[in-house]
């Protein structure tokens, strides 16, 4: 424990001594390792943002790892991060480095909070990270109106307020509550019977694909509202009343609104979705790739 100790002071305090990049030094780095795979740059790149790991290494010190391997879990995610890292896109290194960062190390935590995996879903992920602060708190609220919350009444008001579903709130504080229970044995008496192993978690995304999936989607979104303000209102509404509404309108049902026969409305359609077309392809191949 002592050497751990020590060799977490040493790799502190030379994160703390490391160069601070401005923006184009940044920018110069990045690019030099995606274009030509320069790894002096990519390790002077990281180097300069371990300091950024280690703090977000030092958050999860409560769940039990030792900080040793909190602090190489965030530098993989570093790695990972400047790997993938893509300068053009106009964003600072360590904005988009923090959430690899975090996920590499949630995912290190939920590896070995138990032998028996507590879960891989982004419900189970947020339930795992949130549960016991979220539940102290209404356990406050309800002490201060002087309720009285059974255990299920408690857990209710849990998978409301985090926004998952009843049944892995239940997972998740029984796999809390205590050490690895077996797969066959009962969640409570309130499950009329069903199983842990009825509960084990699914296939879907990792940590690492969901956030660069949402970081995409946010910008995706960002370059579309963009294009979507450089049309005339008509084309606006068009577009809105034809691609953006679950019951989307007619050709003929706007032409009859706007007073153009349906030909033209399809006419102002398709204009407007090239002029969309052009401005996302100038300000990014890849959106344009989406369009096709």
């Amino acid at each position: 424990m002592a050497l751990d100790f020590a060799q977490d002071r040493s790799m502190t305090r030379k994160a703390m001594k490391a160069e601070m990049l401005d923006a184009d030094t940044e920018r110069a780095l990045a690019v030099a390792w995606r274009d030509h795979r320069d790894e002096a740059a990519m390790h002077r790149l990281i180097n300069a943002h371990m300091r950024l790991a280690i703090s977000v290494a030092g958050r999860f010190k409560r769940y039990g790892a030792p900080m040793n391997d909190l602090i190489q879990e965030a530098g993989l995610g570093l790695m990972k991060a400047a790997d993938k890292f893509d300068p053009d896109r106009g964003f600072r290194f360590s904005t988009y480095a923090i959430w690899w960062i975090k996920a590499s190390v949630q995912e290190y935590v939920m590896r070995n909070w138990s032998m028996v995996r507590t879960g891989s879903t982004s419900s189970q992920k947020s339930l795992f990270f949130n549960l016991r602060r979220v539940q102290a708190q209404l356990e406050r609220d309800a002490a201060q109106q002087g309720v009285d919350l059974t255990g299920y009444e408690l857990r209710e008001k849990i998978a409301v307020e985090i926004g998952v579903p009843l049944r892995d709130v239940e997972m998740m504080t029984g796999r809390l509550a205590g050490s690895d229970f077996s797969l066959n044995a009962t969640q409570s008496s309130e499950d009329e019977g069903r199983e842990w192993i009825d509960i084990l978690p699914d296939d879907s995304a990792q940590a690492p694909e969901v956030v660069q999936a949402s970081h995409d989607t946010a910008q995706l979104r960002d370059w579309l509202v963009a294009a979507m303000a450089n049309l005339k209102p008509r084309e606006q509404y068009i577009l809105r009343e034809r691609k953006l509404r679950d019951d989307t309108r007619t050709l003929e049902s706007l032409g009859n609104e706007l007073g153009l026969s349906k030909e033209r409305v399809r006419q102002l359609e398709a204009a407007a979705l090239e002029k969309m077309r052009k401005r996302l392809e100038a300000g990014s191949r890849e959106v344009h790739d989406l369009l096709d």
